[in-house]
Parts: structure tokens; sequence; C-alpha cells
């Protein structure tokens, strides 16, 4: 959105303030929620404990997901969490949460009349998605805290707050369809099986090829059949980290499924090992067990947790770079240097101990 388009609706929002007040008023029924979930893949799947809190303390409601409909729909179809996708052009409701800061989306819904639009008011950090706009207009707004450096699902979950839900679990929750699970069946022939992704949305997150050939090596020789995993956008990088391969006769590439077929890919596999990246999160949904390369990202907000997940974290180093609220304003070099400081036997060394505790 450029700059006219973001002063016209800010404008707009304070002419409506002025004739109609502020969303800050519980309505006695709720029969429509709309959520936006915010962020990328792994965001979007950290929501949904969001959307089943709604299903859970509102189950007559009709739970609409907002933003991307295309996006939005390819995570979160076959999931049972929600009723209806519409974009942000603002649709009536009778409240609507946002799961982190969107001044474009609060100021539509704000615009659509929605009596109740709950929105983080985030602290604890600096975040780019908090702009001078977004400020003034979560005054005429129900907000809540949202506290950088804690578990965004839980944090994401406070959105809840002001209808009078306090809510715990942050279990993910996701589905597929029958026909993606037909087609990733060739994969799988009760062979131990694990995915590994070598590439991320956010490049900086990146660990380097050659490491990921030696992990792939190491999983082979322990007669592991190994997937390497990524879009159609990520052949070229795929292809070159099976070209560093020593032993390629149990190693596939999977480079040609959409998100319903990666969400049933990935929950039948026996482990999966990536950098902090939106694919992780759907093993943990799925139950699978996870070794999260972290890199520069903070490990504290949102990697994988539990027993059957580990974290491979850099030794040395004062803070991280990112964070879920700022991936943009960043050291990049540090972040690079935080990355790279991660070496093939820590990998190991966490998927053995992970390995372990398994049996």
């Amino acid at each position: 959105m450029n700059r006219l388009k973001r002063v016209i609706l800010l404008v707009r929002s304070l002419l409506r303030a002025i004739f109609y007040g502020s969303a800050d008023r519980v309505p006695s029924r709720i029969s429509r929620i709309i959520v936006v979930p915010d962020g990328k893949l792994g965001d979007v799947v950290c929501a949904t404990p969001v959307f089943a809190a709604v299903r859970k303390h509102f189950p007559s409601a009709r739970i609409v997901a907002a933003g991307d409909v295309k996006f939005l729909s390819s995570i979160l179809s076959d999931s049972t969490l929600v009723d209806e996708y519409v974009d942000l052009k603002g649709y009536p409701a009778d409240a609507a949460l946002l799961t982190g800061p969107s001044y474009e989306a609060a100021a539509k819904l704000y615009l659509a009349g929605v009596p109740l639009i709950t929105a983080p008011l985030v602290g604890g950090g600096f975040s780019p998605l908090v702009t001078k706009p977004y400020r003034i207009l979560t005054r005429f707004l129900k907000t809540y805290p949202y506290r950088m450096g804690e578990y965004a699902p839980r944090e994401k979950l406070r959105c809840l707050e002001p209808l009078g839900v306090k809510e715990e679990d942050t279990t993910k929750h996701l589905g597929f369809s029958a026909e993606a699970l037909k087609k990733v069946s060739k994969y799988f022939d009760g062979t131990f099986t694990v995915g590994l992704t070598p590439t991320a949305g956010h490049k900086i997150k990146e660990w380097p090829e050659e490491r990921f050939a030696e992990v792939a090596d190491y999983l082979v020789e322990k007669s592991y059949r190994v997937l390497i995993i990524g879009g159609p956008k990520d052949v070229e990088k795929v292809d070159k980290v099976i070209s560093l391969i020593r032993n390629k006769a149990n190693v596939v590439s999977v480079t040609d499924l959409n998100v319903d077929g990666l969400k049933a890919l990935i929950s039948k596999l026996n482990l999966f090992i990536s950098v902090d990246t939106g694919p992780i999160y759907i093993a943990e949904a799925f139950n699978v067990p996870t070794i999260d390369i972290t890199g520069p990202i903070d490990e504290r907000e949102q990697p994988p947790r539990g027993k059957i997940h580990k974290w491979v974290v850099p030794k040395e180093r004062k803070r991280p770079e990112l964070f879920v609220l700022n991936a943009k304003s960043y050291d990049r070099e540090e972040a690079k240097r935080q990355v790279n400081s991660i070496t093939v036997s820590e990998v190991e060394d966490a998927i053995e101990l992970l390995l372990q505790e398994l049996r």
C-alpha cells in the first residue's frame, strides 16, 4: 500500500471516529467473527490456536479468515477451523481479531463498521509494523498486550482476552485433502523417512547447501530415506544440495507440490529438519519430530516446543537478530554469521539426542 492510500485510510478512519466512535464495544451476541492471521506460512500456522480457541469458546459462531484468500485457504483448508475466506475490503462481523499489527487490516475493518476490533499493543522491542498511522488508529480499537521476546502463539491468543477468553492451548491445527495424501503416498514404503528443507522464505536464515548435504549423508548412512523438499521456485537450490551428497541412492527431490501436498507429505515423515521456516511449523502441527536450525531468530518466540522438538542455537551471540515482528531491521552481517556459526556436528548431535529420546 502506497503512502497516499495509507493517508486516505487514516483520514477516513478519523472522520468515522468523529461520528461513530471507537470499535471497542463487546457485543452481547457473537454470530460472526473475523480473524486476521498475520505474516507468512509459519506465522499463519502459529495463529491456528486462535482459530481453534474461537471454535471452542464460540461454537455457534461463523469463523471468517481475512486476508489473501488463495494463500490462507491453501494453508487452512481441511483443518475444520474456518467457515469462510474473505479479502480485506471490509466485511460486516460482530468482532474482528488481529493476531499481529496490521494498519491496513485494522483500518479497513474499522471502516466496515465492525463494532469490536482487537489489535495488539506491542511491547518489549521495536517492530516496523507498528507504524505511526497504526498507533493512531489503535486509539479507537480494543487493544491487548503483545510482548516481543515471548512465545508468539501464546501472545496471539491474547487477542481473545477482550472477549473474556483466556486460552493457554497453543496446539497447532492443520489438515489436508485425500487427493494430496494419495499423491504423496509414493514416497513412503515403511522406511524411516526424513524430510530436509534447505530453503527459507527469508534468505538470511538459510544454512549453507554443503552442510545440508553432509547432514543428508549422515542420515543415508543410517539407512534412512531422505526427501530434499522445496517449492517450485527452489529447484536450483534443492538440486545443488543433492549434487553435493555423496551417496544419492536413498535421496529423493520433492519440489512439485502445492501447499496441500506439502502438508500431506510432511505429516507422514518420521523426522523433519530445516532452518526456522514455514514447513517446520507444518511438521509441528502434525506432531512430526523436528530439528530447527534457528540461526539468527529468537528461539523464545516461535520455534516448535516440546519433547519431540530440538533447537540448534548459535553458541556465541549477544542477541538474536530476527524477531517475529521485526524481520526487517537487523544487522545482515551478524545475522549471517549467526546462522553460519552452527556446525554440522551440532545438528547431528541434536538428531542423535532426539532419536535416543524417541526410542
